[in-house]
Parts: C-alpha cells; sequence; structure tokens
C-alpha cells in the first residue's frame, strides 16, 4: 500500500503537465497494479486521496495517457464506493467526449465498457444522459448499421446494450423520452423496421423501457408504435427470432395498460393481427402473446367478445391449457380463458367456450395455489352459470365442480375470498337440479351452517344466503355477479 501511496502522489503532483507522461503512464500502471491486486482497499485509498479529479484530468490530457487512465477507470467502475465518488466529478463528461472522437474498436469498446459499469449508479446514469451519451451512441449505431466485420458488430450491440441501460433508471428515461421528442424515441422507428435482428431487439427493448408510465404509453400510442411492432412480429412468425418477438411483445403489453390505449389499440385491430402469433411453438413466446390478449381484454368487452369467439383462438387456448412443458403458459392460459368469460358477460361466447371444451380447465383452475387463479375461474364460471346454466351444468358436474366446491369450503387454510367466491358460484348453480345433487350427496348443508360461524362478515352474509335458498323447496331464481 505504501508503492500506492507514493504513485497516487506522483499523480497528484504531475497529472496537469504533459512533459510529465512518461511518469504519469508509470503511476497509472502502478495504480492498475495495486487494484488488481486488492480493488477494495486501493480503490478506498484512491478516494481518500482525491486522485478521481485528477483522473478527469488526465482524460483530457494525450491518447497514450488517456487510454492508461480510462483503463484505470475501467477498474474503479466495479467498485460502488468508487462509482458513489465518481459522480462528483465531470468524469461521465470527459469520458463521453472521448467516446465521440474515439476512431479503433478497442478504444471505443474500453469506454463504452466504463460507461456501462457507471450506469448502473442512477446518480451517474442521469450524468450520462445530461452529458448527452445518448446522442454518441445513437450515430455509432448509425454509422455501423451496414457493416458485417465482427468487431463493429460487437460495438454496435455494446452501443445498444448501453442505451437500454439508461432506460432503466425512471428518471433517466423520462429525460430520454421528452414526449416523443427524445433522440432514443427518435430512432425507435427505425430500429423497429431495421433488417438488423439486433437493431430489432434495441427497438423494441427501448419501447418496452420508456413504457413503464401511463402517460409516455398513452403519447406512444399516439405516435403510431402499435402497428410498426405489430409489423415487426409478423416477420417472425415462422421460425423468427424468439428474444424478439419476447421484447416486442412485452412492449406491447406494456403499451396496453392504460384503459384508453387498450380501447385505442381495439380501434386499431390490435386484436385481430396479434392473434397470427397463435402459430407460434415457442413457450416464451406463447407465454407473453398470452399476458399481452388478456392485458388486452382486461375489464374490455368489446376485445373479450372479438377473442372469444374465435374458434382458432379457442381451440389454441385449451391446448395451451393442456401443457404439461411449461406451467407459466398453461397458468397464463387458463387466466386469459376466465378473462374472456368475466369481461364479454356473453351467451355466444359462454357457447363457444364449451364447445371448445374450456370449462373444465376452469374447474381445473380453481384448485390453483394462486388464489387470484382461483378467485378469476370462480367468477368466470360463476358468470358463465348465471348466463346460461343449462349449457354449463353437464361440465361442471362431469369436472366434479360441487365437491371441489365443498373441499375449498372446508379447508381451514384458505383464504376468505376464496371461500365468499365459491359460495357465490354455489349460488349461481342452485338452479340446476342436477348440480343440487350433487351438494346433496357431499352434505353441503353441514358445511354451510359452519361457514355461518366464520370469522368474515362477507363470508357468513353469503352462506346464510346460500344456505337459506338450498333449504327452500323450489329452486333459487337470482344469480351471482362478480
Amino acid at each position: 500500500m505504501d508503492e500506492l501511496s507514493q504513485h497516487l502522489k506522483c499523480l497528484k503532483l504531475c497529472s496537469g503537465e504533459a512533459d510529465d507522461e512518461k511518469q504519469i503512464l508509470q503511476s497509472l500502471s502502478g495504480i492498475l497494479l495495486a487494484l488488481d491486486e486488492d480493488i477494495q482497499n486501493s480503490s478506498k485509498s484512491l478516494i481518500e486521496c482525491d486522485i478521481l479529479p485528477d483522473l478527469a484530468k488526465i482524460l483530457t490530457a494525450n491518447p497514450t495517457c488517456t487510454e492508461k487512465a480510462t483503463h484505470v477507470l475501467a477498474e474503479l467502475s466495479k467498485n460502488d464506493s468508487a462509482k458513489e465518488a465518481l459522480s462528483k466529478t465531470s468524469i461521465t463528461r470527459q469520458l463521453v467526449k472521448q467516446l465521440k472522437r474515439a476512431e479503433n474498436h478497442e478504444r471505443v469498446e474500453i469506454i463504452i465498457k466504463v460507461l456501462q459499469a457507471l450506469a448502473e449508479n442512477d446518480a451517474l446514469k442521469l450524468q450520462l444522459v445530461d452529458a448527452s451519451l445518448q446522442e454518441t451512441l445513437c450515430e455509432i449505431i448509425q454509422r455501423l448499421q451496414d457493416s458485417v466485420q465482427p468487431e463493429e458488430m460487437c460495438t454496435m450491440k455494446s452501443s445498444s446494450d448501453l442505451i437500454v441501460s439508461l432506460l432503466l433508471g425512471d428518471e433517466s428515461m423520462q429525460k430520454l423520452f421528452d414526449n416523443g421528442n427524445g433522440i432514443v424515441y427518435k430512432n425507435i422507428s427505425f430500429w423497429l423496421s431495421s433488417r438488423h435482428t439486433l437493431l430489432q431487439m434495441t427497438g423494441a427493448l427501448t419501447t418496452a423501457n420508456f413504457a413503464r408510465n401511463d402517460s409516455n404509453c398513452v403519447r406512444m400510442v399516439q405516435l403510431g408504435v402499435v402497428h410498426q411492432l405489430l409489423d415487426l412480429l409478423e416477420q417472425h412468425v415462422e421460425n423468427g427470432d424468439v428474444a424478439v418477438q419476447h421484447a416486442a411483445l412485452s412492449a406491447l403489453r406494456n403499451l396496453a395498460i392504460p384503459v384508453m390505449n387498450k380501447v385505442q389499440m381495439l380501434k386499431e385491430g390490435v386484436a385481430d393481427r396479434i392473434q397470427m402469433l397463435l402459430r407460434s411453438e415457442m413457450p416464451p413466446v406463447q407465454f407473453k402473446l398470452l399476458g399481452t390478449l388478456r392485458m388486452l381484454t382486461d375489464g374490455q368487452a368489446d376485445a373479450a367478445m372479438i377473442l372469444g369467439q374465435n374458434p382458432m383462438m379457442l381451440t389454441r387456448l385449451v391446448q395451451w391449457c393442456e401443457t404439461k412443458d411449461h406451467v407459466g403458459v398453461r397458468g397464463e392460459a387458463n387466466r386469459l380463458l376466465a378473462s374472456l368469460l368475466r369481461y364479454s358477460k356473453s351467451q355466444d361466447v359462454v357457447k363457444a367456450v364449451h364447445w371448445a371444451k374450456g370449462l373444465k380447465h376452469l374447474v381445473s383452475m380453481t384448485t390453483s395455489e394462486h388464489a387470484i387463479m382461483q378467485n378469476e375461474a370462480l367468477i368466470a364460471m360463476a358468470i358463465a352459470s348465471a348466463i346460461n346454466l343449462e349449457l354449463v351444468e353437464e361440465d361442471f358436474k362431469e369436472s366434479e365442480l360441487v365437491s371441489i366446491l365443498h373441499k375449498i369450503l372446508e379447508d381451514e387454510s384458505m383464504g376468505p375470498e376464496v371461500k365468499y367466491n365459491s359460495l357465490g358460484l354455489l349460488c349461481s348453480l342452485l338452479d340446476s337440479d342436477v348440480l343440487r345433487r350433487d351438494m346433496e350427496l357431499v352434505n353441503m348443508k353441514q358445511t354451510l351452517e359452519k361457514m355461518c360461524a366464520h370469522s368474515n362478515s362477507n363470508v357468513v352474509k353469503q352462506a346464510n344466503t346460500v344456505l337459506q335458498i338450498l333449504t327452500s323447496s323450489s329452486p333459487h331464481s337470482g344469480h351471482f355477479f362478480a
């Protein structure tokens, strides 16, 4: 450590003098060696010695010193404390200037490597955006877009990755968006329509990251990014790039979160166009597709009607409900199926789901380990049975729905919301003589009497209602809706 102190002292004494190049290089080499041997303690010594501002000055010196100083910064950027200290210097501004001037591949790559590490710190991320790093990166990408040289493609990828890193901070992302006027956003259209898979991925990832709040999402839909994403997805339907499809669908899903965007996207035919991906055999794409479709139908009767009456859609959905290979796909398929019934509240959709043999999957969904999925299935089936009990009762009987509901109500570990919705579904089944007989077989009356003493007042109220109807001489004419 004494040797390191000597190097630091020499560097502070000569860092501003052009004639001291040899001494500067020797000191920087010694510092690099010390960092390599013990980065934690050496970084601490550099910070305590206040050498970081001097490193910033060296970055304006001749190329030989600048390159060595950049390597020192590359090592320092691995240390969180050093990054915090670097945020109090002009390092970011100097590095961006160096990147703009850099001419050879190795020099560009080492600077980008340092900047990528610095961008993990939120304060430094903002400083990099304020120093217009994004403009330099966009220029690099534009300059290299037609290259087939491996090293230049490597630089293009690291530049793209760094742009995405700048977007990971909320404040830096918002500055870069600038209501759709920022240079990164203006490049999205070009990237999405590029023949280069790397740039397509960059366009999709930047869109998904900009779509992290409602105002940005609304503005982007207004600017027409949705159909650019769909155009990109169409290119990759058959044997396409899974990562690109995954990123583009993530962007579409985020864009569909605001209610006004759902309405606009449906008007523009997104629900129809996106169904092209039903042909995909890739589970990651299937998973994202289902999540995007579910987001589009959330609270939207029109979307649920369109999708819920599409035979190809329902056939594929039922296939995915049965898949054993990907639990995520199976879960999302079940949840979308429930959404179609819940939000359409349509006789035609109930019939379509029945003929597609989808109701048995909703019954199975009530046994999920996730309460949210149980509740979605219970509400969807309550709505379906209220709309057309005669049509669905046989499916429910074959799937032993009443027995499952009985087990849910008897299970003391089950949450009150699941029990409440189970009771609501029972209420909507009471017009069926067939299902009433099933209730008698499992002694549902005794279970309901126990529910009347439940600790949750809503459960008690619902249990009392069902019990009164069950013990009455005539079937109940009212129905449960959630």
